[in-house]
């Protein structure tokens, strides 16, 4: 009996509810309290913290089935003479019999300031909220993977460190893709700047403490659109209606044009813009806690930030 689109398409919707299921309320809490503990110590690159908080997502990598990169889930880069960053790197493979040829690139930084004159700078907002979200959709794009579904563009998912050092883990990664080092692990291939389609960065994604005009708590920014094919800028809108996510939406930052400039050059977006790769950024904007010892888990909203989750990862289902 052949199997109608209709039929395919509902099989895959009953998939998706159960992948989105996976990511619980209590998770997202344990995750960005993990991450904002003592046992991370606010995760300043070269630390001990540090290192654990990228052990952390690696075991995160490897249970969503992603594929190291050279062997390794973590690849060190120079910041400054004697103090080393190291980015967290997986591939989930869009296709393992059918050839595919494209790349996106899903990142969050996981560095943090440490502890500066004995006190301990959390970064739950900035940036604990963005790497849960980054491998939730990682743990979520795995789960479907595993069902059987397949891509049409393989997904590198990135934890970058060094955010706080100029972008240092961003430029470490670029310098990877420009000098070949960047490889597909399973064809040994390559991936180079022509192959890339999309840059999606994650970065204070948690927080409902600067609402849009409305108010409301359950809204998202996203900045970049105008970097998409004219035919995927509303992608974002659509998704939202399609399942029912509701909610507030602007691709503007707080409706400045100047801001909106500024905002979006200053994450690790910004190499991949400066090499003209459409780039955005999903935010839930700056907020009076930012780099603040009170930026603790305590401010993270786990139900939106859930909702939010799963909007981006309607949305970049439909970039693939």
């Amino acid at each position: 009996m052949l199997c109608t689109s209709t039929h395919a398409s509902d099989i895959w919707t009953k998939e998706r509810e159960k992948a989105k299921s996976l990511i619980t309320q209590d998770k997202l809490r344990s995750e960005v309290a993990f991450l904002t503990g003592t046992t991370c110590q606010g995760r300043a690159s070269g630390t001990k913290g540090s290192e654990e908080a990228a052990m952390w997502v690696s075991t995160r990598f490897e249970e969503a089935g992603l594929f190291k990169m050279a062997d390794s889930w973590t690849h060190r880069f120079n910041i400054r003479p004697g103090l080393y960053g190291h980015n967290v790197i997986g591939m989930l493979a869009g296709s393992r019999s059918i050839p595919c040829d494209r790349y996106i690139i899903v990142g969050a930084h996981y560095d943090h300031l440490g502890i500066i004159d004995g006190k301990m700078y959390p970064g739950a907002d900035s940036n604990a909220s963005g790497v849960a979200a980054m491998t939730s959709l990682a743990e979520m794009f795995g789960s479907m993977r595993k069902m059987g579904k397949i891509f049409n563009s393989h997904i590198i998912f990135v934890a970058f460190d060094a955010k706080e050092f100029d972008l240092k883990g961003s430029d470490a990664l670029w310098n990877m893709i420009e000098y070949g080092r960047l490889r597909n692990p399973l064809s040994g291939e390559a991936i180079t700047k022509d192959k890339i389609t999309l840059m999606v960065n994650i970065d204070q994604i948690g927080c409902t403490i600067s609402p849009l005009s409305s108010g409301r708590k359950d809204y998202i920014i996203m900045l970049g659109t105008e970097s998409l094919k004219p035919s995927k800028r509303d992608m974002l809108s659509l998704c939202n209606r399609m399942f029912a996510i509701d909610m507030e939406i602007d691709l503007t930052y707080y409706g400045s044009r100047n801001f909106t400039r500024m905002f979006y050059r200053l994450s690790d977006q910004r190499i991949f813009i400066d090499n003209g790769i459409p780039a955005v950024l999903f935010t839930s904007g700056i907020t009076m806690n930012t780099n603040k010892t009170r930026d603790n888990a305590q401010t993270i909203d786990s139900e939106i930030l859930r909702k939010r989750i799963f909007l981006m990862y309607h949305w970049l289902e439909k970039m693939l």
